[in-house]
């Protein structure tokens, strides 16, 4: 059975990935994925990063193995299993699709499994949630990796054809799809300068496909927005927590050139960029990727 925890009204999957240490408590490392994937594209990394650290995953809201409303009561509940769903149906009526509020399920998460103070991985949208975090909670992360963030111009002509894309994008995906031969290639290939292994490519297009609809079209617009070109800067340039931002020289999602930038407004940032990776280097090269991370977070005395 799949671990759940409910957080703010709605049950999120989550994972640990850890590996004995002979009664030495070993920090915690929690790890935030980007738009329309899930926690399994993590799983590599974590693993690589258990000796040091008790990795945990989470799928956020609307993605992945978590769900993006609450449960909806079924026949044959008490009127207090019923109340109870009705009181979680009303409070996630009050949650938006706001990264911020993807910062603050973050928090209940970590409150929820009672953990004080973290390590963060994030990647892409995960990154500008976990940046947000930093910024709301610094007391509650030692250290971060922003993995394929950045800051970029607002463009209302690219804005408004990226949002019609994308809505029809997250409209058209028709379970069958996922049965198509090579059509997991076709689709992780924007997202790649090297090769990844079919089960990757093929978990990514899984999570795509089973993404809630409201979360997915959502996160686009707040994503990505005037809003976010205004917002974001400010917040790289408020970070007080030591943080790593790893860049893939070719990403065509968010260019290196825009997380040289983002560093650049802060000295508590340090910025690295891989070589011959795109969007997704932990995977693309992930011995590179994890040899900047451990050196970044000074246990280059394990084992790669």
């Amino acid at each position: 059975m799949m671990p759940y925890i409910n957080i703010r009204g709605v049950e999120h999957y989550y994972e640990w990935i850890k590996k004995p240490s002979a009664g030495q408590v070993k920090p915690v490392m929690v790890f935030v994925h980007g738009w329309a994937g899930s926690a399994r594209y993590w799983h590599s990394t974590a693993h690589a990063l258990s000796d040091a650290f008790d990795c945990l995953l989470y799928d956020l809201r609307g993605f992945g193995r978590s769900r993006g409303r609450p449960t909806v009561a079924k026949a044959g509940e008490s009127f207090v299993e019923s109340r109870s769903l009705q009181e979680e149906s009303e409070a996630i009526r009050e949650l938006t699709y706001e990264l911020e509020e993807y910062a603050e399920d973050l928090a209940a998460l970590l409150d929820g499994l009672q953990l004080q103070s973290v390590y963060l991985n994030s990647h892409s949208m995960g990154a500008s949630i976990a940046t947000l975090f930093l910024n709301l909670y610094p007391h509650r992360v030692e250290r971060a990796i922003l993995t394929c963030s950045g800051i970029f111009e607002y463009d209302e002509k690219a804005f408004a054809a990226f949002y019609k894309f994308g809505g029809y994008v997250v409209k058209f995906r028709p379970k069958w799809l996922g049965m198509l031969p090579f059509v997991d290639r076709m689709f992780i290939a924007r997202f790649l300068h090297r090769p990844i292994p079919a089960k990757e490519r093929q978990e990514f297009l899984k999570d795509f496909l089973v993404a809630d609809y409201d979360a997915a079209l959502g996160t686009i617009f707040t994503s990505v927005s005037k809003t976010a070109t205004e917002v974001m800067p400010q917040e790289f340039a408020k970070l007080t927590v030591s943080t790593l931002l790893v860049a893939g020289e070719y990403d065509k999602i968010i260019p290196a050139e825009m997380g040289r930038q983002a560093a650049a407004l802060n000295d508590k940032v340090e910025f690295v960029v891989i070589p011959n990776t795109s969007h997704l280097p932990m995977l693309e090269d992930s011995a590179t990727y994890l040899t900047q991370v451990k050196k970044f977070l000074g246990i280059m005395n394990y084992e790669l």
